[in-house]
């Protein structure tokens, strides 16, 4: 997995990939964070890698009214 430090805004080109019952991690996701109404969410920005380089990458994130982004990770990098 590829680790970052932080995300340069904005995150462009925001994208649902599974909402509700669609989510497979939906059971834990409530029992850890709460929430009813969680999304899988993709889209692109520029990152911070641990290196200290910035590049464009691809991150998924799970999302629900209320709580937010949570478990954001880069999903591939695009440059």
């Amino acid at each position: 997995m590829i680790q970052f430090r932080r995300i340069v805004p904005p995150i462009e080109v925001i994208e649902n990939i599974a909402v509700s019952r669609g989510v497979r991690e939906l059971k834990r996701l409530r029992r850890v964070h709460g929430g009813r109404r969680w999304r899988k969410v993709k889209g692109s920005a520029y990152v911070e890698l641990v290196t200290g380089e910035i590049r464009l990458a691809e991150l998924h994130w799970y999302e629900a009214h209320g709580i937010g982004r949570k478990e954001m990770k880069i999903k591939r990098l695009l440059d």
